[in-house]
């Protein structure tokens, strides 16, 4: 019987200490992300994770020793898998750690397919997370359709066995879903869960991972897309006061502005005591919010006397999100 192949894409993390290095130079050496000249990118990016690699592993002890990203997306990837059925076949596409998009079409690739669907675990749509995910599959997919098969090596030692990628296979992309009413409400119901009766009392602080301004002005519509994500989510906290900052800023470029930590000390000097950090870009856990959001802005906010800090938690396997993935692909037909 034939299947539809869902690949999940998202960003990956390293799964261990000695990962961090090698992760930090997959992300430093994608050119949709750093546009250091090619010829050089490779050498730069190599240089920069073993710089990097140092002061990140101090980040990752703190937070239990790796990103909790790959088992959160293998989560979603089998609550997805349970929600769509058998005729569904629902893999994980990392873009700077394993499962890498080889991986991911190695095992789609042993049913017989009828169509794949590549669906980003990035609501918004920028270059840098969805689109690179998008070229990476694109460059390991024409290996396949110019080799007209590929060979993998058994569990039984020794033992090869090729498969075939019939190249009129029709591939859908879904770009984005920063709007998606389901995806709204599944932010809205995860946020009302997780806080307590009295919310109207707190301020609410979105935070999103910052980009490079020249990427944006460029046309990525990650800013506006962010954007409207708050306000359609705001929609349904009527009175109750927020903002949006941007955070994880690398390198000396001008990036999207105010930064998360400045808008928490602007908060804490206008009287503010109680605050919900809302992390608006990310649907699974990492660094970004276990070390950022809950270690180092967390403290930053009590230091500042802020008395009540509440970080809302990604989505995960949440049911309405799982929810609107199905959705999102029984509408690709």
């Amino acid at each position: 019987m034939k299947k539809i192949g869902v690949i999940l894409l998202n960003m990956g993390g390293p799964d261990s200490l000695d990962a961090i290095q090698p992760f930090l130079y997959n992300l430093f050496s994608d050119h949709d992300i750093i546009q250091i000249p090619k010829p050089i990118q490779k050498p730069v990016a190599f240089l920069i994770s073993k710089i990097r690699s140092k002061k990140t592993k101090k980040y990752y002890e703190i937070i239990g020793g790796k990103s909790p990203q790959k088992e959160q997306t293998l989560q979603q990837a089998s609550a997805l898998q349970e929600a769509l059925g058998e005729d569904y076949k629902v893999v994980v596409a990392m873009r700077y750690w394993h499962p890498f998009t080889h991986e991911a079409l190695e095992e789609l690739f042993k049913y017989d397919l009828e169509k794949m669907i590549l669906l980003p675990l990035y609501p918004q749509y920028s270059r840098t997370t969805t689109g690179s995910s998008f070229n990476e599959f694109d460059r390991q997919i024409k290996k396949y359709i110019k080799a007209g098969k590929y060979t993998v090596l058994s569990t039984l030692k020794g033992v090869k066995n090729s498969y075939y990628y019939p190249s009129n296979i029709p591939i859908k992309k879904i770009n984005c879903y920063y709007n998606n009413p389901e995806y709204i409400n599944a932010m809205v119901e995860n946020i009302k869960e997780n806080l307590p009766k009295d919310y109207q009392k707190y301020y609410f602080l979105f935070s999103a991972h910052s980009l490079p301004e020249k990427i944006i002005l460029d046309g990525d519509p990650y800013k506006h897309q962010t954007e409207e994500t708050v306000k359609l989510i705001m929609e349904n906290f009527k009175g109750v006061s927020y903002s949006l900052a941007y955070q994880s800023k690398v390198g000396p470029v001008k990036w999207l502005e105010p930064f998360t930590d400045q808008e928490i000390e602007r908060l804490a000097k206008e009287g503010v005591k109680n605050l919900v950090v809302i992390p608006v870009s990310f649907v699974s856990e990492h660094s970004e919010t276990l070390y950022e959001l809950d270690y180092q802005y967390g403290n930053l906010a009590k230091e500042l006397g802020i008395e009540n800090y509440i970080r809302i938690p990604t989505l995960k396997t949440h049911p309405k999100f799982i929810q609107t993935l199905k959705n999102l692909v029984l509408q690709c037909g």
